[in-house]
């Protein structure tokens, strides 16, 4: 009914050439509409009241507010270069498409079905083309295979297609807008990424960014095809440098080091860990001496260690184990079976103090839903009212979680369960333990941080944020320095933490 009355409808012989349908049109699904409507409204009241005692705080709407002005400011587009861009990429995809076309005789290469098929009859099965997938089957697959199998990635390369998201949402003024949904995310309150969805862009990684943008926007696909042999990725990797500043502005593109590790380090006291940030240190190198027990230096002395610092810092500051590892790519990095489990183990036995933090905050939680008494731990508080459970943040904002209660866990333990939309993007029960809670709670405290950062900076014209990274749009007076200093402030319900921003300044949006 939505779809009838609310979408233009296409003119047809039948319905007498109208492109909208009306109420006079069909007069019983008009009424059906008017009540599905009204009891729509009926549900928003009832949500209302059971609202009515959990108000938004000031403080909420003020940042509300801050991002209504970044999302109507908006972040200016280079139109020329995006339709150059969305043209090069179609010369490249039917370029692409005729050699594959010719080496598998298929009429449509970028079906997976018919792509599984000719790779079976030529001796490759697979029951999947995912970019996994196809990774491991390049592995081993004989030279004709793997040549058709690259060529499908090329044309498969689905981040291009941003540069179309652009075109569409962009404004008369060349600015896209309404790019960020606050407290999209519900469990933390951070941001979430709408339309172009700057939250996933491509990084890059080339050396002469500068010179290949500029073949792109003169739209010379000769030269872009001679001097780069991956054309989608190329494209790929300059989506960034579609988003410009203002004519005689510069972009200052500043984000904070290490946010999360800093935040997890401060709350759970993890003494030694802080001592790094503030010296400077190189926290994977910090990690990987700490594991080891011997000096590791970035370029110096037991420098392989290193990556296994990085990787255990990635994957087990909230309660990850050997599946975590392996999920952040583990043993793709040159790391054995055999060498995981001793990892997470060496990394815990250095952490001790985050480790704590993680089943106190488990107990804390759990005590509050059985006793439904309010706990404090680590400088937080944890409430149950009305059905809700509730962590007060440092800062003073609450998470939320609702109808909490004891259940059972996969290993027959304990756990706390709550209501809320889960990874099917259905209202479902989800399980939550100490170390998840400790996950929300960083993550939501580390938003916090960004929203402070960028209330200091709201005398700057910020056109986008993207996780822990702002961008900002200024004149050429403007240092880095000046805009990385205001960012590096402390909140005042953070006593003690150690922050740090680096920055850049660029003439297009570009990973530094």
């Amino acid at each position: 009914m939505i779809r009838y009355f609310c979408i233009p409808c296409k003119a047809t012989k039948s319905n007498g050439g109208r492109t909208r349908n009306l109420p006079s049109d069909n007069k019983e699904k008009w009424q059906a509409f008017k009540n599905y409507n009204k009891r729509d409204v009926e549900t928003e009241m009832l949500i209302q009241e059971r609202l009515i005692k959990f108000p938004v705080p000031k403080e909420i709407w003020n940042e509300y507010h801050l991002d209504q002005i970044i999302n109507d400011r908006g972040i200016k587009v280079d139109m020329d270069f995006v339709r150059q861009a969305i043209t090069m990429d179609e010369i490249s995809n039917n370029s692409l498409m005729g050699v594959m076309k010719r080496l598998t005789g298929l009429e449509n290469p970028n079906s997976v079905q018919q792509m599984k098929e000719w790779l079976s009859i030529n001796g490759l099965e697979t029951d999947s083309l995912g970019k996994k997938a196809v990774a491991e089957l390049l592995e081993d697959a004989p030279y004709h295979l793997a040549k058709v199998l690259k060529l499908r990635q090329r044309l498969a390369k689905s981040s291009v297609k941003k540069y179309s998201a652009m075109e569409n949402v962009v404004c008369s003024d060349f600015r896209a807008r309404g790019m960020f949904q606050f407290y999209g995310a519900n469990r933390t309150g951070r941001f979430a990424g709408r339309l172009v969805q700057l939250q996933n862009l491509p990084q890059n990684h080339m050396t002469d960014l500068k010179e290949a943008r500029a073949v792109v926007k003169n739209g010379d696909y000769e030269i872009l095809e001679m001097l780069y042999e991956d054309i989608p990725d190329t494209l790929s990797q300059l989506i960034r440098t579609a988003f410009i500043p203002d004519k005689g502005k510069k972009f200052i593109v500043a984000d904070f080091s290490a946010i999360e590790a800093r935040v997890l380090s401060w709350l759970a006291g993890e003494t030694w860990r802080s001592q790094v940030f503030e010296s400077g240190g190189d926290i994977y190198c910090a990690s990987a001496s700490q594991m080891f027990k011997v000096p590791v230096e970035k370029h110096g002395v037991n420098s392989d260690l290193r990556q296994k610092g990085k990787i255990a810092e990635l994957a087990l500051g909230y309660g990850g184990s050997v599946g975590a590892l392996k999920a952040m790519g583990a043993l793709d990095m040159g790391l054995l079976e055999g060498e995981l489990k001793p990892l997470v183990n060496a990394w815990r036995g250095s952490n001790p103090n985050i480790v704590k933090f993680w089943w106190d905050v488990d107990r804390a939680v759990k005590k509050c839903v059985k006793e439904k008494r309010s706990q404090k731990t680590y400088g937080m508080e944890i409430h149950y009212i009305s059905g809700m459970l509730f962590i007060v943040l440092p800062s003073g904002r609450r998470l939320s979680y609702v109808k909490p209660r004891i259940g059972e866990n996969k290993f027959g333990g304990e756990s706390v369960t709550y209501e809320g939309v889960g990874g099917t993007k259905k209202w479902e029960r989800i399980e939550s333990y100490g170390p998840k809670f400790v996950e929300n709670i960083v993550q939501a405290i580390s938003r916090d941080i960004l929203m402070y950062a960028m209330k200091t900076l709201g005398t700057y014209r910020i056109v986008a944020h993207v996780h822990d990274e702002v961008i900002i749009e200024v004149d050429s007076r403007v240092s880095v320095e000046s805009i990385c200093r205001q960012m590096s402030r402390v909140p005042s319900w953070a006593p003690g933490l150690i922050l740090n921003a680096d920055g850049y300044e660029c003439e297009f949006y570009k990973k530094d």
